[in-house]
């Protein structure tokens, strides 16, 4: 299989060489050219297989020169017990009778991004070695919250990497900043942005493209990737949890094979929502994809519209990963809808010049079609974790109770009952003081303390990695402007 740039079809590489570049040349995600379809069977046989197992199944056609044997060893690395606190890795909670909940939080970083990020660097690594890469690899990571911690555990100290993470100053939980700076290996870098996430992010898409650079690093023998869902090695394991999502409803009875069903991600960047729209394209009965946003609600405006527009007030919220206003996968999205590569390129173009664009009625009529869209604000955010905790017992977090709140906003207004999967995204011990505010504690520990005094509210248990941070001193310190993050690279690298 081939992967091709979404604003140029000449740009076209194999597997290997597209998880290793991370970035197209021309700015563009790479993508696969075709989606093969799970074989009609393929769901009832993965029903009783293990979550690694379903990996190797659902990844191999998109691997083609990996064998099925290195496949299967990245798996059983990437999701062993020494990784994940729960043999199902991703687990599905029942809710009631007609709503479950795809915990996606299990893993060494109590976030979602675990699932691809501990699958990530086997890729990659072994994709250096397939294509004959001699020089040592620095990735750079833009993060909202969860994927620079992800992705520094995922890089840390494996060979011939160095991994460099650029997060907003003031952008993220108190948790999330701590897990990151102080982050252990020797490998592994840290720094904050004086500004918000797409600021971090436009910056390292700027790296990318710059020319002086890479001839820079070149000459020392370094080139730069991304861990960032910009990365096809990203977006790949995370179609997986989807289809073990459906399969484990099979398994349990709450679902017949091919009967359809919702699902509801909470959104920024737009590629965990994505990945359930491939998982739809290869086989998954999934009805309606139901995007779930926060104040920063660009999405919502843009599927209900058809006009993304990035020109408006940036809100910090309780739920920081999704504070976002350029959703970068929303490009593959587009590239599946109008199979135009150069459409997509003038929208980009578009968005580059204006901070808009505006897609046609074609286009917005395909995108309603498959999907709906919500969003609430941090009040409602934290009335629907008080909610969920009195009437279930179920902890969430405040992204996943963005997803909790537009799915019952969505079936309230539509009368639609189908069987929905809402995505939990993070720990709720990750975002201790939101998760007190709405709980109803006025006055909260101080420093790691808020953990234990979560635990002590709720009865639920601190998570192990983050019951690890006591005592663990800050290694990082750096701040820069958005415009000096060359210099970060260059004193990491050079």
């Amino acid at each position: 299989m081939y992967y091709v740039s979404t604003r140029d079809a000449a740009q076209r590489l194999t597997a290997p060489e597209a998880i290793a570049q991370g970035l197209a040349r021309d700015g563009g995600l790479m993508t696969p050219e075709a989606f093969l379809r799970l074989p009609a069977n393929a769901l009832e046989d993965m029903k009783d297989m293990s979550y690694p197992q379903r990996a190797v199944y659902v990844m191999a056609p998109f691997l083609g020169e990996f064998s099925v044997a290195e496949l299967n060893a990245f798996a059983k690395a990437a999701y062993g017990p020494e990784k994940f606190d729960c043999p199902q890795v991703a687990p599905v909670h029942t809710v009631d009778e007609n709503t479950y909940c795809l915990e996606l939080w299990h893993g060494p970083t109590c976030a979602f991004k675990d699932m691809a990020l501990q699958m990530l660097p086997h890729l990659l690594t072994a994709s250096l070695k397939k294509i004959g890469e001699r020089k040592r690899v620095c990735i750079l990571v833009a993060t909202s919250g969860d994927t620079g911690k992800g992705a520094l555990e995922g890089f840390r100290d494996v060979p011939q990497t160095k991994i460099l993470v650029f997060y907003p100053q003031n952008g993220v939980s108190a948790i999330q900043e701590l897990q990151m700076v102080t982050q252990e290996g020797e490998n592994v870098g840290v720094c904050a942005v004086k500004g918000n996430f797409d600021d971090a992010q436009t910056g390292v898409k700027r790296l990318f493209a710059d020319e002086e650079l890479r001839e820079k690093l070149a000459k020392r023998r370094w080139f730069l990737s991304s861990a960032n869902s910009i990365n096809w090695g990203r977006v790949l394991p995370q179609i997986v949890y989807y289809v073990s999502a459906y399969c484990d409803l099979l398994a349990q009875g709450a679902v017949q094979n091919g009967q359809a069903v919702n699902v509801c991600v909470p959104t920024g960047n737009f590629g965990n929502i994505l990945a359930a729209y491939y998982a739809k394209t290869i086989g998954v009965p999934i009805a309606k994809f139901i995007c779930a946003s926060n104040a920063n609600n660009v999405l919502t405006d843009f599927l209900r519209t058809g006009v993304y527009d990035k020109n408006r007030p940036f809100y910090n919220t309780l739920s920081p990963s999704m504070d976002i206003l350029v959703s970068s996968n929303l490009e593959r999205l587009l590239l599946a809808l109008t199979g135009e590569h150069a459409q997509v390129a003038g929208y980009m173009k578009e968005l580059t010049r204006t901070g808009r664009y505006q897609v046609s009625d074609k286009v917005l009529q395909k995108l309603q079609g498959e999907f709906a869209a919500g969003f609430c604000d941090d009040e409602q955010t934290k009335a629907q974790i008080a909610k969920t905790w009195q009437a279930h017992r179920y902890l969430i977090d405040p992204h996943t109770a963005v997803a909790f709140h537009v799915l019952e906003e969505y079936r309230r207004e539509t009368g639609d009952q189908t069987p929905a999967i809402a995505v939990s995204t993070a720990s709720p011990f990750k975002f201790c003081s939101g998760v007190l505010d709405a709980l109803g504690v006025g006055e909260k520990a101080e420093g790691l303390d808020i953990l234990d005094q979560l635990a002590q509210v709720t009865g639920c248990p601190v998570p192990a990695p983050l019951a690890g941070l006591r005592g663990k001193a800050p290694r990082f310190t750096q701040c820069t402007e958005k415009e000096k993050m060359v210099d970060q690279v260059l004193e990491m690298l050079l």
